[in-house]
């Protein structure tokens, strides 16, 4: 790799350095960059010519697809345990907009988020009667039960509320080990990934073989019967990978509610307002005050540290070049906070997003990837995220409940994370002790 000027070639590898620092490298590495604003900076990692870039260029750099692929970029264990084998994450081109139709209709259409609302609004309101009842459920481990069984029953899925709860938590503990390949949490990441991948493909061929009904509209159906550009049904094996694809990344959207317990106890003014919010409208989903609540912590909050992609081409961006074959990687927090594309970039304030419904229109705004749903890489489901996470808050938000401060500190070195109790949510009118119970 050649770059503008020679003092900024990376003096040896890289990775190690990402695995101590975690959130925390691109911070690290862009103070190598020849200026504050720069927006781009070369790099070592994994033993390949790297180019991280961020803000609204590097996002359109990231994301043409005359110039860089997506196909083999991701690391193997990444892929094959949190996307899983051959999946629409890993497609470019033709095939991937093709795949990705079924996507788009699938999670993309507004009336498929307004189908999700009236599950949120049922399971929430479950979870806040548990907690002001005495309930004890940490605001992660709700929205896992809350979340995965609501985005469960909208996919079109069989099985007990206790059924749905438990794949929910597989799926999550798959999202919370997948980027530990050195510790026993990735190896039950794999598992979870395996037992899931098996489940997932036996409903395939039970709606295929007429043993299951599977409505019309849903993910189950949709994926039961999606045919490649060929004309032909995609495996089960895959069709199973792809609904758990419909509906997982909404089960991640968990480590966004810890993340928002800690914003809501900084803010009880927020608080207050979405309260207020969520009691004129008699609904915990959809608020318009909550939603930009859920905007910010997306906004804010570290949760995909980046993505990569290969060059196909020689390619330069603000005077540094990569060569063909080279790795580009999106700093996605850093363009999520760049000071050159945000107004008080690192400050918490969800007024940006209040009455702004174009937010998909914001290039530097890429919590779930960036570019246009339709034509490019971007998560068509980001709309079922937000209805997520904000019903998450609403419920958060109700005055009976408390958020406690314990427990709210964030490793940055682990990825992916969280708040370490993962916001600790009980009664407003429980004892003070009881809350700090040493047993408990």
């Amino acid at each position: 790799m050649t770059t503008a000027r020679t003092d900024l070639r990376p003096a040896g590898d890289d990775t190690l350095t990402f695995l101590a620092r975690g959130y925390d490298f691109g911070r690290h590495i862009w103070r190598r960059a020849r200026s504050a604003t720069a927006r781009a900076v070369p790099l070592r990692l994994l033993g390949g010519d790297s180019l991280l870039v961020r803000g609204a260029d590097g996002v359109e750099l990231f994301y043409d697809p005359e110039r860089v692929e997506r196909h083999g970029a991701m690391p193997a264990f990444i892929q094959e345990t949190l996307f899983g084998h051959d999946s629409v994450h890993s497609l470019d081109g033709a095939e991937h907009l093709h795949r990705k139709q079924t996507f788009l209709q699938v999670t993309y259409d507004p009336a498929q988020v307004a189908r999700l609302q009236p599950h949120l609004e049922r399971e929430w309101a479950a979870e806040l009667d548990a907690w002001i009842a005495g309930g004890e459920r940490t605001a992660y481990d709700a929205a896992i039960g809350a979340i995965g069984r609501a985005m469960q029953r909208w996919a079109g899925l069989p099985g007990t509320d206790a059924a749905k709860t438990r794949w929910a938590r597989r799926q999550a503990q798959i999202v919370d080990g997948f980027g530990t390949p050195y510790s026993p949490e990735f190896l039950k990441a794999a598992a979870n990934r395996w037992w899931s991948d098996r489940h997932a493909a036996e409903l395939i061929e039970a709606v295929r073989a007429g043993t299951l009904e599977a409505a019309a509209g849903t993910a189950l159906h949709a994926w039961a019967w999606h045919r490649e550009a060929d004309g032909e049904l995609l495996p089960a094996k895959l069709a199973g990978i792809e609904l758990q694809n419909s509906f997982r990344p909404a089960i991640a959207v968990s480590r966004f509610v810890a993340f928002a317990a800690k914003e809501l106890h900084d803010r009880p003014e927020w608080r207050a307002r979405i309260a207020a919010e969520t009691t004129e409208r008699g609904s915990l989903a959809g608020g318009p005050l909550a939603s930009a609540f859920a905007q910010e912590v997306r906004r804010t909050a570290p949760f995909v540290p980046m993505l990569p992609a290969t060059a196909t081409t020689d390619i330069e961006l603000d005077g540094e070049r990569l060569e063909a074959g080279g790795r580009v990687l999106l700093d996605i927090l850093g363009t999520n906070t760049d000071r050159e594309s945000w107004e008080r970039a690192h400050e918490f304030d969800p007024e940006r997003f209040v009455g702004r419904d174009d937010w998909e229109s914001i290039d530097a705004f890429v919590p779930q990837g960036g570019g246009h749903p339709t034509t490019g890489h971007r998560c068509p489901g980001e709309e079922i995220a937000v209805a997520c996470l904000a019903a998450a808050i609403a419920a958060m938000s109700d005055p009976r409940v408390t958020i406690l401060g314990e427990g709210l500190e964030v490793n940055r070195r682990r990825l992916p994370t969280k708040p370490a109790s993962g916001g600790l949510v009980r009664s407003a009118s429980a004892p003070a002790s009881a809350a700090r119970c040493p047993f408990h």
